[in-house]
């Protein structure tokens, strides 16, 4: 019997544009959409990552592609501030496209679902990164 091979091992080997690092965190932005963000519409199934604590009772929203794009946004701002950019340059992600493109190569091994109304030009040009992790970054300080 073969050994376990983790689902994005072959996405892995089949498109290689995106690093490992992109789609733990394009999952990872979508829980923080869902739980930090309270977006999208309560639903069972759209854009629903299987990676979650079972036990942990979760209420399942569907994101469209731009509400997800905007996630994103908001949380590589978080997470890496005025590095955003060269940071998900790095991966591979250069343009909102991309996401969509990591979006359906998760569906595509089961990590992800979509919804029938669901398209990959969802994700096309949402937002211009130059613009949206450069030149729109806003410094907050602490209260």
């Amino acid at each position: 019997m073969p050994p376990f091979q983790h689902p994005l091992t072959a996405v892995l080997q089949r498109d290689p544009r995106y690093k490992l690092e992109a789609y733990d965190f394009v999952r990872e932005a979508l829980g923080y959409a869902q739980d930090c963000l309270q977006m999208g519409q309560e639903q069972s199934g759209a854009w629903e990552t299987e990676k979650r604590d079972p036990e942990e009772p979760r209420v399942e929203r569907h994101l469209t592609g731009q509400e997800l794009c905007e996630a994103i946004r908001q949380y590589a701002q978080e997470e890496y501030g005025l590095m955003a950019k060269p940071v998900l340059n790095s991966w591979g992600i250069f343009a909102t496209d991309d996401f969509g493109e990591i979006v359906y190569n998760l569906i595509d091994v089961g990590l992800m679902k979509k919804s029938e109304s669901d398209r990959r030009e969802d994700f096309n040009a949402v937002y211009d990164f130059e613009e949206a992790f450069c030149r729109q970054f806003e410094i907050t300080l602490p209260e």
